[in-house]
């Protein structure tokens, strides 16, 4: 009984021994494992805050702020992770060698998202079109409704709702009908070989004259263009703002119709002559 309660006691003073060998080796280093993770906790969510106080400030684009302080506080937190990691006594060159492969399966994956992605964020930073403006952009034209972070909605002028990826629209030519105040409109009016080229130039240049929407600078060219197959081509080519340019386009085509015919000049239409010869 008395050897047993040796034992016993032997055992405890081991334990004890061990317990404070462990605490001795590991406590310190826990302990400041815990306040770097505390501490960094705290700084990233500083700096998450700042980024989103200071891109407020530049009156950077509002979709981009919370993806951004986003980024900067998981960056931050991830260093602060491997940091408490090493201070640990773990080798985290073996985890950064994971994440790093980890990380590379994940992005050829979803290459396709990733370039979608990377594209409307140049979309939104650069602004080459804001929404409402009229572009011709990926193949498609439309009125822009929204810009997402992967994909660029418009409406086309039928009222058809378009969904075009944004690597499709920042990988081609973009082009944005509105972004200039003011348009040129270009016209062609044909009238008969027979007409006077004169009087057809001074027809023009009254109806011009008489539309208040028609700009007096830039000045419109009025101008011979071709001697067409069965017309003389006439092109017409007056500014105006890019509110008024399909309303002022309609109302000329047709008022250059009519005071054309008034003068007396004629809008031909292809003709051909067949001649006819009789045999021997």
């Amino acid at each position: 009984m008395q050897e047993s309660a040796l034992d016993l006691q032997g055992a405890l003073q081991q334990a004890s021994q061990l317990l404070v060998d462990l605490v001795s080796a590991w406590g310190l280093k826990l302990v400041a494992a815990i306040v770097l993770l505390v501490l960094g906790r705290l700084f990233a969510g500083w700096a998450r805050r700042a980024a989103r106080r200071a891109l407020g400030r530049a009156n950077f684009e509002p979709t981009l702020v919370p993806f951004i302080a986003g980024l900067i506080y998981w960056t931050l937190l991830a260093v602060v992770v491997v940091a408490v990691l090493g201070v640990v006594g773990v080798q985290t060159a073996s985890f950064l060698a994971v994440f790093g492969a980890a990380g590379l399966a994940v992005g050829l994956a979803v290459q396709g998202t990733l370039s979608n992605f990377a594209s409307g964020v140049m979309l939104l930073m650069f602004r080459p079109f804001g929404v409402g403006d009229y572009i011709d952009a990926g193949g498609t034209a439309g009125s822009v409704e929204s810009i997402g972070m992967f994909a660029t909605t418009l409406n086309t002028p039928d009222n058809v709702k378009i969904t075009v990826p944004n690597s499709n629209v920042y990988g081609q030519t973009i082009k944005n009908y509105a972004a200039n105040p003011t348009r040129r409109n270009d016209m062609s009016v044909g009238i008969g070989y027979d007409d006077d080229i004169g009087l057809a130039i001074e027809t023009i240049q009254r109806v011009l004259k008489g539309d208040a929407r028609v700009l007096a600078e830039p000045e419109p060219v009025i101008a011979v263009s071709e001697l067409g197959d069965s017309s003389v081509n006439i092109v017409v080519r007056p500014w105006c703002t890019k509110e008024d340019y399909w309303s002022m386009r309609f109302d000329m085509m047709r008022k250059l119709k009519e005071e054309l015919e008034a003068a007396g000049c004629s809008i031909p239409f292809p003709q051909r002559d067949v001649h006819l010869f009789q045999a021997g």
